[in-house]
């Protein structure tokens, strides 16, 4: 498995995985046919999401990216510290350890940026995620009580969090 930071020219790619997994999952924020299915859009906001000092991480099998995490920092100073994380991992790449390296490779690149919280939302149904969250080092920090509706059906989300201890003595 291969894992690189995202590149503009990767946007048709990443285009067809998200839509790939809003087909293969209910537990994503959007639903199939939600998502902008225009790789200039998607080139443009891989563009600034690098230039603003964001993480974008994909992971590639070969010709195959099987998934994805991004971290979006704190725009203003008094949130600055902390970054939003968002993950997907096609269903065929799950189970082998994917989850588990990008989340190494995201600690890294939050204590070269001084990031001290990391924070995401994950449906409480999704027990292998919150279950690759927890082995990461996130905690639950609270319930959103109905959140999203999927399905016809209200879903809690957990709110997630975790903190990141800075070498104070560099």
């Amino acid at each position: 498995m291969e894992y690189r930071q995202i590149r503009p020219e990767d946007a048709r790619e990443y285009v067809e995985m998200m839509r790939s997994l809003d087909l293969e999952t209910d537990m994503m924020m959007l639903e199939p046919g939600e998502r902008k299915n225009d790789p200039e859009a998607a080139a443009a906001m891989i563009r600034e999401s690098l230039a603003a000092g964001d993480f974008f991480l994909i992971a590639r099998e070969g010709e195959t990216m099987a998934g994805v995490l991004t971290a979006e920092r704190g725009r203003y100073r008094r949130i600055r510290h902390a970054a939003y994380v968002v993950v997907g991992i096609r269903a065929g790449y799950r189970g082998r350890g994917i989850g588990t390296e990008m989340f190494k490779r995201l600690d890294a690149w939050a204590v070269s940026q001084e990031i001290t919280r990391l924070e995401l939302t994950v449906r409480k149904e999704n027990k292998a995620a919150v279950h690759l969250y927890e082995k990461s080092g996130f905690v639950i920090e609270g319930l959103r009580k109905n959140s999203m509706r999927v399905g016809g059906v209200y879903a809690d989300e957990y709110y997630m969090a975790k903190f990141i201890p800075q070498n104070e003595g560099a």
